[in-house]
């Protein structure tokens, strides 16, 4: 009888794992850029926008989710 070998677990990769969140439905949710200096010159309507989630582009999901192996 063959030994049965062990399936190796998957690292997850810790910046990613920062950077990203997985949602219930399996979409990939990011920050958006441009929000560390430079403040003032933004204009309020523009900070708003910035301050939400928005969807990783679907032909970068395939590699976030090679990264984030367990969600």
């Amino acid at each position: 009888m063959a030994k049965k070998v062990k399936k190796l677990k998957l690292k997850t990769h810790r910046g990613a794992a920062k950077r990203f969140k997985i949602t219930a439905t399996g979409k990939i949710m990011r920050m958006h850029s441009g929000k560390r200096h430079l403040l003032g010159t933004k204009k309020a309507n523009r900070m708003r926008r910035l301050k939400k989630m928005g969807q990783v582009h679907a032909a970068d999901a395939k590699n976030v989710h090679k990264m984030l192996p367990y969600g």
